[in-house]
């Protein structure tokens, strides 16, 4: 009996290793990664006895993608918000590519919007990303995504992108639809994908237009973005970015105060500027920004909010790991109080 058990063993340990690289073979190829962004803010708000010092964990995400077949993948994301204190799917899709000019995507992401939305907080140019009241500012289920069903296609130097989607409190439940669409045209290097960056620190040289368009329940929002993004030699590199939107009854951020409002339309400027000498384990950046946006009140007077914003940023790994030391001074017209920001946060991803 020892023996005949000997003699099994042996022959199921012969075919182990062809059965795990078969298994290898066919078996989904999944990737893991990670986004933490951190900040300590003192706070000055106008008429406030005493500022507000906080730590904050800001963000914190889980990636995970797979690739069931050559033309099959899977995004699955996840965000901690500090503000709710809860952990939450940001992506959950299913995405069919095809070739560049056909792919289909299926389920939660970011839709057709702003250059701002599709490329967030972990990929911005600035740290104090959509406190200006203009950009990504269109409807949402979650942090910027939507349930949904979107077509998207690279055309030379166009990308095109057009969905259908369900937003909660507002068209989910009934018969209402939200259709969002975007055109983007990138005249210097392309930008592959469907998701974009706020700036390529210098690895590419991009000019790059988009218009974005959403309507749910005959309220509509629209806006056109612009990014020049250029590598100057060996003289560092720069970056210029710029916004206007108008969300004309749907979407947009409501002005302090719980004041009632209509619509709203604002825009922004952003100027960077990479030096090309490394110190230490990374390069400096400076950065300035610029935003202004106009509340169109039911009742009293319109409500202007004009927003400034300073980073010196050392930018270890681009996006995977940088230090920004940051200054935002938002102020608003009537009497309305505004306030002052100054902070150091910290980005890292893996």
């Amino acid at each position: 009996m020892r023996s005949k058990f000997k003699r099994v063993a042996l022959t199921a340990a012969a075919f182990a290793v062809p059965m795990s690289a078969a298994f290898a073979d066919t078996a989904p190829a999944v990737t893991v990664g990670a986004g933490v962004r951190t900040s300590f803010t003192n706070t000055d708000v106008d008429g406030s006895s005493e500022d507000i010092s906080d730590f904050d964990l800001n963000s914190a995400r889980i990636y995970i993608s797979g690739t069931v077949t050559d033309n099959i993948k899977v995004m699955f994301n996840t965000e901690y918000n500090g503000g709710d204190e809860k952990v939450a799917v940001i992506d959950a899709a299913a995405m069919f590519s095809f070739s560049d000019q056909f792919n289909i995507w299926a389920g939660r992401f970011l839709p057709p919007s702003d250059r701002a939305n599709l490329y967030g907080p972990y990929y911005s140019s600035n740290w104090g990303t959509f406190v200006d009241g203009v950009q990504d500012g269109y409807p949402f289920e979650t942090t910027g995504r939507d349930d949904g069903v979107m077509y998207w296609g690279q055309f030379g130097i166009a990308k095109v992108s057009v969905g259908a989607f369900d937003v909660q409190g507002l068209t989910k439940g009934d018969s209402d639809v939200l259709w969002a669409g975007r055109v983007q045209l990138d005249f210097w290097d392309p930008e592959g994908g469907y998701y974009l960056n706020g700036t390529y620190y210098g690895d590419k040289d991009l000019l790059a237009v988009g218009v974005a368009a959403q309507t749910a329940g005959g309220n509509n929002a629209y806006s056109v973005d612009f990014l020049l993004d250029k590598k100057l030699a060996n003289a560092g590199a720069v970056t210029v970015e710029a916004e206007y939107a108008k969300w004309d009854g749907l979407g947009g951020y409501p002005p302090p105060g719980g004041i009632a409002y209509s619509e709203s339309d604002g825009g922004y400027v952003l100027g960077a500027y990479m030096f090309p000498q490394v110190v230490g384990i990374g390069k400096f950046q400076l950065l300035g920004k610029y935003g202004e946006t106009t509340y169109d009140s039911i009742i009293g007077p319109d409500i202007k909010q004009k927003t400034g914003e300073f980073d010196l940023n050392y930018i270890i790994k681009q996006f995977n790991a940088r230090v920004s030391a940051f200054y935002i001074d938002q102020d608003y017209d009537h009497g309305i109080p505004g306030s002052k920001q100054f902070g150091v946060g910290l980005q890292v991803q893996l």
